[in-house]
Order: C-alpha cells, then structure tokens, then sequence
C-alpha cells in the first residue's frame, strides 16, 4: 500500500475557526503503518510536518507551504480491561473527542463525562490536556502510542511521561513536530463518583432538583452550560478558550486583588491561584467588541470567534490588542492556547 499525497488542498472545512488557508501537501494517516510510511517516504518524509486533527485548536495565519501536513484520521475504539477497579479503553487518535464520552456513556463506562462537548480529535486530547468543569485529560489518562517522526518507530509512553500541565504537554513542547500520537487509553475507575462541584454544574443540578446525580446527569449538566456559554463553531468559527487564566502565586494575587477587589480567582492545591482570564478580558470592556470581522464573544469573553470573513491574520491582530488592554491593566500578559500558525 502506498500513501496519496494530496496537494493545493483548501483548509477552511479542517479549522474550527474558518480561516482560509491551503496546505501545499496533505497526507491523511488512517494508521501507525500509514505515519511510518510517511516518514519513509523518499521525497517528502524528511520534510516538517505540521500534525493536524481536528482543527479545534490551532489558528492559521497563512498558507501551509513549508510542511506537509499530516492529517490523522486513525480510528477505533475498544475495552482492554473490565474489572471491579477500573475500566481501560483505547481510542485512535482520529476519533471525534465528544463521540468518545457519548460512547464511553452507551457502553456503561462513566467518568469522561465532565469533558462532554470539547471539540477535537482523541489524539489532540493530551497534546492540550484538556479539562473542564473540575476534570482534566489527565485524571483519567493511561498512556499515549506515539510514531517518531524522524526514527519511524513507535513507542508507548505513560501517562507520567507526558509531562501533563494546565493546558500542556511534553506534545506541545519537546515532542512539537516530532511524534504523531496515533492512539490514546484512559483509565475510568470504580466505583464511580461525581466530579460535581463546579460552581455551574452545582447550579444545573439544584434547578433541575438533583441531588444524587447519575453520570447522565453530569453529562446533560456539562451540555446545557457548554451550549449555553460557548458558540457552536458550526455557526460561528471560534477554536473555543483562546487564552488560558494566568495563574500567579498569593503575592501578585493580593496585589491585583488590592487596586481590584473584584477579580474572580481560585486557589490550588499547590498554593498558587488561578485568575479569571474572562473576568479581566470583560473588565477591560472588550465583551462583545470587535476589530474588523474578529470579535470577543458576548457571553465568554475567553472565546474570539471569525464573525464571517475573518482572515488569521484579524484574529491575532484581535488577541494581540486584548493580551495588551489585560497587560495594561492588570500587568500579566495572557498565554493563548491555539496554536498559532
């Protein structure tokens, strides 16, 4: 078998922003064999690679003509183990993340279900660590298979390996360009119980007059609030979050919180506090403004959207004016969680 490198293609339908762009080479990998042929390949496999899944988190400024692009479409979902303890299920990188929880749910596997509705593919899951609503991709994260993208060899890399931070990875940092990730497997312990205290999720469940909530439940809960924050990027191109909330130890925090009495933050575990970036983005008056057809949604000021026409270029033009209000005001410069292309 051999690969089909496709060329000049359009990448508009492949980012959840919209943007026009065109890669100059795109590969589509449907599995590990398939990325090891890319890497063998006698013209192009010594070539960058830029891996792209499902677009939701990356922001294109330009054409792709210094890379091929190595699409990952790499399928599949199945149960390793089933015991009193824990349930163990691997998933090809190229599953739709949200699929996954609907059918971790379906089969009777709760736990993922505080994760409902992100965007994405499986495989970008650890890349980003994501998380939402009290979890994140690494509370349930077993190990990663990955393809080196120079060697052509694969390795499985434990969950502590990937170096898993807030919105970070060892995927986004040493291994950037250098491994394809072409399937993922997540632990989900026994008995299950709620991860329910987030402030909106306990709100949804008192209306709703729930007090031992089912993983349905949470599910239904995270869905309601998802749909009713975040813009569905179908309708309106957005790659969700664009900033990640600065997190900063209790000296700048009792700084900020002195001339800012307002701000919304929350402590960790490890005696630092994690600030509101929405909360500040919406106190520099940037809450629904726009720069051309960029903007900074109404109801999350977190999440700039493609308001039809935007080029990528609009969009960094618009964080950038926002990083610096934030900056200005509260003297922290906000981190965006794309990547920027």
């Amino acid at each position: 078998m051999s690969l089909e490198l496709e060329t000049d293609v359009p990448l508009r339908a492949f980012n959840t922003f919209g943007i026009e762009a065109t890669a100059r080479r795109l590969v589509r990998v449907r599995s590990a064999r398939d990325v090891r042929l890319v890497v063998d390949h006698p013209e192009w496999g010594r070539s960058p690679k830029f891996i792209l899944g499902g677009g939701s988190n990356v922001l294109f400024t330009r054409d792709i003509d210094d890379a091929v692009v190595v699409k990952t479409e790499i399928r599949g979902l199945r149960v390793l183990e089933d015991d009193a303890h824990s349930t163990l299920i691997e998933v090809g990188a190229g599953e739709s993340w949200h699929d996954v929880v609907i059918w971790a749910l379906e089969q009777g596997f709760a736990g993922l279900e505080n994760l409902a509705l992100i965007p994405g593919t499986a495989g970008a899951a650890p890349v980003q660590n994501i998380g939402a609503y009290g979890l994140e991709l690494s509370d349930r994260l077993e190990s990663v298979d990955v393809v080196d993208l120079v060697t052509g060899r694969s390795a499985t890399l434990p969950a502590a390996h990937c170096r898993l931070g807030y919105r970070d990875s060892i995927f986004k940092r040493e291994l950037a360009g250098k491994s394809v990730i072409t399937a993922i497997r997540l632990r989900l312990p026994k008995p299950w119980t709620p991860v329910a205290g987030y402030a909106d999720v306990v709100r949804w469940l008192q209306r709703e007059r729930i007090s031992d909530p089912s993983p349905h439940d949470v599910f239904k809960a995270v869905c309601a609030i998802r749909t009713s924050k975040l813009p569905d990027p179908a309708q309106l191109g957005n790659a969700g979050s664009f900033f990640k909330n600065p997190v900063v130890n209790r000296t700048i925090r009792n700084e900020i919180l002195e001339e800012h009495p307002d701000i919304v933050s929350y402590p960790l575990d490890d005696g630092t506090y994690k600030l509101a970036a929405a909360w500040m983005i919406a106190a520099c008056g940037w809450k629904g403004k726009s720069l051309g057809n960029a903007g900074v949604h109404e109801q999350q000021p977190l999440v700039l959207v493609n308001r039809g026409g935007a080029t990528g270029a609009n969009v960094l033009e618009l964080a950038r004016a926002v990083q610096d209000s934030v900056e200005q005001k509260f003297g922290l410069r906000l981190e965006p969680e794309p990547v920027i292309l």
